[in-house]
């Protein structure tokens, strides 16, 4: 595991969003960090498909092959 700097905003706005939706501060980071990744890489998927895909661990997307 490594430690990685972000701006005080940034940690305020992790620190909301992970009280919000019941996960640690580290768990909504990673959380927003995976979703960034497979919306880079299947910029051709909506944030809803994205999700359900995620949801249901399709390993393609890491891949950046979607069906």
């Amino acid at each position: 595991m490594g430690i990685v700097k972000i701006t005080d905003q940034l940690h305020e706005q992790l620190r909301l969003a992970s009280a919000t939706m019941d996960r640690s501060i580290n768990a909504q980071a990673e959380f927003w960090i995976k979703i960034g990744l497979l919306a880079e890489l299947n910029p051709h998927l909506a944030y809803n498909d994205l999700i359900n895909k995620l949801l249901l661990d399709k390993p393609d997307l890491i891949r950046g092959r979607s069906q």
